[in-house]
């Protein structure tokens, strides 16, 4: 049974309206639910908080006016089941959630959850998806870093913003992403950089340190080379998304089949094969594509003649796109 304090909390947050701090004791219930090994009752008052709109007043979802130029919201809705991923990287992914979702099991043998992810490889592979499935499976809401606003031109300014986003995180349980990490976490050594980002570097390592177990931090980067050697030892956990094999390719778009109505007409493996896609991120697009030509043209449960025109359409976009890398 869940403790006292947390039914305490919920039926005083419900008794006076107050749909952030419901939300809150709610999760904690499932939370302590599920280390009770009470899974089935654990994803049915999951169900229940999703079903019933609980998604669109998630905890956290208004920022206050100090803090919503630095971080994007979003409420988690890709699963782990959703994205075609290594099985060594979803091992990985599902051994960090479990740890979270027990940490007081861990903590209470002088263990802490592990709580700092590095992800790194080429765009448009799945690392902001990972993130997101990975806030999907602890119930927490994503917080994505808005450089446009953490970026300042003035002395110390960008460092200061840092500081404020760590300190709004480290007042609930969430998920904190950054993407394109390398934009803040330079090489310290580098001598084309200026003495300002060296300090927003030094401040970032102490802002990491500082974070509770609770709070998770995701950081993804397509320019690994870039990151400063003191960064790379701050997360105990990093992960590698390469570009899509061919099998890959062949699974999300037998799971694109899956959750739509379009039916291709061609088998997965051989638009996998006729299509050298660089990122799940086009494969993506191939698929949504074929979907809506299909539905505007009413073929949706037999494309297989606009499938064939995408692939003639889509080689040649790929040969475009082959070319203008090969000149970088």
């Amino acid at each position: 049974m869940a403790r006292a304090d947390l039914l305490v909390s919920l039926i005083k947050a419900g008794s006076k309206g107050d749909q952030t701090a419901f939300l809150q004791a709610a999760e904690g219930i499932i939370a302590e639910e599920r280390e009770n090994k009470h899974h089935v009752l654990a994803d049915r008052l999951a169900l229940v908080m999703r079903e019933n709109g609980s998604r669109s007043q998630y905890p956290g979802r208004v920022l206050d006016s100090g803090i919503a130029h630095l971080l994007y919201h979003r409420v988690p809705e890709r699963r782990l089941s959703d994205i075609v991923i290594s099985e060594h990287n979803l091992a990985v992914i599902r051994d960090v959630a479990q740890e979270q979702l027990r940490a007081d099991l861990l903590k209470s043998h002088g263990l802490m959850p592990r709580n700092r992810l590095m992800i790194i490889g080429p765009p448009g592979n799945g690392k902001t998806s990972l993130a997101e499935a990975l806030a999907y499976e602890l119930m927490v809401p994503l917080l994505i870093v808005r450089y446009e606003g953490l970026i300042g031109s003035f002395l110390g300014e960008t460092a200061s913003r840092l500081q404020k986003i760590f300190e709004h995180v480290r007042q609930q349980r969430c998920v904190l992403f950054f993407d394109e990490f390398d934009v803040i976490g330079k090489e310290r050594g580098d001598k084309h950089e200026t003495g300002e980002i060296k300090r927003v570097v030094s401040s970032l390592l102490l802002q990491i340190d500082a974070l509770p177990s609770y709070a998770v931090v995701v950081v993804a980067s397509n320019h690994a080379q870039l990151l400063d050697s003191a960064v790379w030892r701050r997360f105990q956990v990093r992960l590698e998304m390469p570009r899509p094999t061919k099998k890959q390719v062949a699974e999300f778009i037998q799971d694109y089949e899956r959750h739509t109505s379009l039916r291709f007409g061609l088998s997965a493996s051989t638009i996998a094969d006729k299509l050298a896609f660089d990122s799940f991120s086009a494969v993506e697009d191939f698929c949504r594509d074929v979907y809506r030509q299909a539905v505007l043209s009413r073929q949706a449960d037999n494309a297989q003649r606009i499938t064939k025109n995408r692939i003639a359409q889509w080689r040649e976009q790929l040969k475009i796109t082959s070319k203008a890398a090969s000149r970088e």
